[in-house]
């Protein structure tokens, strides 16, 4: 093996065994990590990867490349938590390793390993690599496409080379569609944006370029509509309605989940928000970001300017989007911290103090996901419940409605988890066949005050993390 596939090699699983530490022990967090594993989970059994559902109804939230990812890890694991999330880690080492091969075409090995390093040992991506959800495939796609347009812009080239700088680049913004949607297509704003060029091919003529970017064009469209077209016939056209007017746009100009501002004056208040996050979500190297800018001030070459741009789209479009949250601005993390590896000599970057980071987080993955998991309570009470459980058992809910109820509870159960009122329980549960219900623990009490004595009772006191709250739960099995 030479020493450059050593080095990838390395890279790939070293930053998969740091994106995968703890994943085991960690319980699925609500609400986005059960969605993305249950629809899976469905798709799975539907034999139908074209629509997704969550619970027996569409998801039109996302696209379904995420889903395709844990389809294929649960294949090979099993249905469970570690196989949910493995093919974020995957996504995760594969950013690190187009980093590595990005630095090493800037310059050499040591910005590559620098720009690795930097991106996979800071807080937001030691969170979202270990995270069931699409974000990391959304970055890996982003930055190869960011990739193949640096690429293209900036080195001297062949004729042939321009070819695949342009097709790879369209290549890949169709998958980051895929991945998430019409974020992934941010680098055609880079691209239009940075008018930096190399020497261009003699062989690139004005209308050769044209014809190029459009053969490109037709390809991105050709991926995604491989896809999109059979989901919008199926679905007579709501995956587009939902999907992009109330995920997209309904998310760009007013706030979803809570998340973000709820009057003009509390937009305006938070349109440095992302500007602020950054300090935590790029920790530790966040602590030198301005140094970062003060040598940008003093010199500043395409390649810097060509990375500064992706990262101001990437953070001013998430600015002026009205639902926010800190990982969105996550696609501009590879392009800071090449940013920062090339100027890691300036900086006075410390390896020592790299190793000891990653090593704390490390540390921190294995110790903390048991200590944490007896505070989910949907998980607690599946677990105490699993070997009364059985195919057949029907599920339902009271006022507890988070999406780890179904991903736990089905686990065992093929019923669908059923949300009722309070005064629907007593039918529910004698009604005929075995029924399992979670609902609060007061509710339960003021129900059902003397319930029957073959049924069993568990409860259980976690923290419902949407919420912000805590949550004492109580299960109710009737076994037949």
């Amino acid at each position: 093996m030479s020493r450059a596939a050593r080095n990838y090699a390395l890279i790939f699983f070293g930053c998969l065994v740091f994106h995968l530490a703890g994943t085991w022990s960690l319980p699925l967090i609500d609400r986005d990590e059960p969605r993305f594993a249950e629809a899976s989970r469905e798709m799975r059994e539907r034999q139908d990867f074209v629509v997704p559902f969550f619970n027996n109804e569409y998801r039109f939230d996302k696209p379904p490349l995420t889903y395709w990812a844990q389809v294929a890890s649960y294949k090979i694991f099993g249905e469970n938590d570690f196989a949910a999330r493995f093919p974020t880690a995957i996504a995760g080492a594969l950013t690190a390793m187009v980093l590595f091969a990005w630095g090493r075409r800037l310059a050499d090995a040591t910005i590559g390993w620098w720009a690795a390093a930097i991106f996979t040992v800071c807080l937001q991506t030691f969170v979202h690599g270990k995270a069931a959800v699409a974000d990391m495939w959304l970055v890996l796609f982003v930055t190869l496409a960011h990739f193949a347009g640096w690429r293209w812009r900036t080195a001297d080239r062949s004729d042939s080379e321009s070819q695949k700088s342009i097709f790879a680049f369209y290549f890949w913004q169709g998958f980051a569609f895929l991945a998430k949607g019409p974020i992934g297509l941010v680098p055609i704003l880079t691209m239009i944006f940075s008018g930096a060029r190399g020497r261009p091919a003699r062989e690139e003529t004005g209308s050769r370029r044209m014809s190029l970017h459009f053969a490109g064009a037709v390809l991105m469209l050709a991926i995604i509509c491989a896809w999109g077209v059979p989901a919008l016939i199926r679905t007579h056209g709501e995956f587009w309605r939902v999907g992009m007017g109330k995920h997209v746009v309904a998310r760009s100009i007013a706030t979803m989940e809570g998340h973000g501002a709820s009057s003009p004056l509390m937009y305006v208040a938070l349109l440095p928000f992302y500007f602020v996050t950054v300090f935590a979500s790029f920790f530790p190297w966040s602590l030198k970001l301005p140094s970062l800018l003060r040598q940008l001030r003093q010199r500043c070459d395409v390649t810097d300017k060509f990375l500064l741009i992706g990262v101001a789209i990437i953070f001013g479009i998430f600015t002026l989007v009205k639902t926010k949250l800190p990982h969105y601005t996550l696609p501009a993390f590879p392009l800071l911290a090449l940013l920062m590896a090339r100027h890691a000599a300036a900086l006075k970057l410390s390896r020592n103090s790299a190793v000891a980071v990653a090593t704390f987080l490390l540390l921190f993955a294995l110790v903390a996901p048991p200590l944490s998991a007896r505070y989910f309570p949907t998980y607690q009470l599946a677990r105490d419940a699993a070997a009364r459980l059985t195919p057949e058992t029907a599920i339902a809910s009271i006022e507890f409605n988070e999406p780890s109820l179904v991903w736990y509870f089905r686990a065992r159960s093929h019923r669908f988890v059923e949300a009722i009122r309070k005064k629907d329980a007593a039918e529910f549960m004698t009604s005929d066949g075995p029924r399992a219900l979670i609902l609060p623990t007061d509710a339960a009490a003021r129900i059902f005050p003397n319930p029957d004595p073959a049924w069993s009772r568990a409860e259980t006191t976690g923290f419902n993390i949407p919420k912000g709250q805590r949550a004492n739960l109580t299960l109710l099995l009737k076994p037949r």
